[in-house]
């Protein structure tokens, strides 16, 4: 799916890597989640067709961190095989790592999707939800209330017997 070469398009575009294929994660507290590479291939990825890269070397210390809360799952399926997707983000999938729920967001994918992007934008959307903002509902608010106004209308239109 490519799940390595999007890591290393979000390290190229300023993001920070803190483990590619082995993560390790540990509770703190009630709910939350930190996770972290695995010491022996911390900050390392393989490429297909191109091997093992050191990420600090080729990018510098600062696109590495040594840890991360973990706040979002990002499940990413083959388009033939993924189930019907979520078309309106008003379905809020979650998964329990350690007995602590986060949310989930499935994206089925393509050739030539743009995964990087997209899971930039899981993120922004997540820290939106997060603070408060729910597009998603706000959207669906707004379509119900214009639906029951064009109702209203209609009803109107069809008693006006002149």
């Amino acid at each position: 799916i490519g799940k390595s070469e999007c890591v290393l398009d979000l390290v190229e575009r300023g993001h920070r890597l803190v483990a590619d294929d082995v993560v390790q994660v540990s509770r703190r507290g009630n709910d939350v989640l930190i996770g972290r590479g695995h010491e022996l291939a911390a900050h390392h990825m393989e490429i297909r067709g191109i091997g093992l890269i050191d990420i600090p070397a080729l990018f510098g210390v600062r696109a590495v961190r040594q840890q991360k809360r973990l706040e979002v799952v990002v499940q990413l399926e083959d388009w033939e095989t993924a189930r019907d997707p979520d078309r309106t983000g008003l379905a809020q999938e979650e998964t329990t790592i350690l007995d602590v729920a986060l949310p989930r967001v499935v994206v089925p994918l393509n050739p030539g999707k743009n995964i990087t992007v997209i899971s930039e934008v899981v993120a922004m959307m997540h820290l939106l939800r997060y603070s408060g903002v729910d597009v998603a509902a706000t959207f669906n608010a707004r379509l119900i209330k214009r639906m029951k106004e064009q109702r209203g209308v209609r009803e109107y239109l069809q008693e006006d017997y002149e």
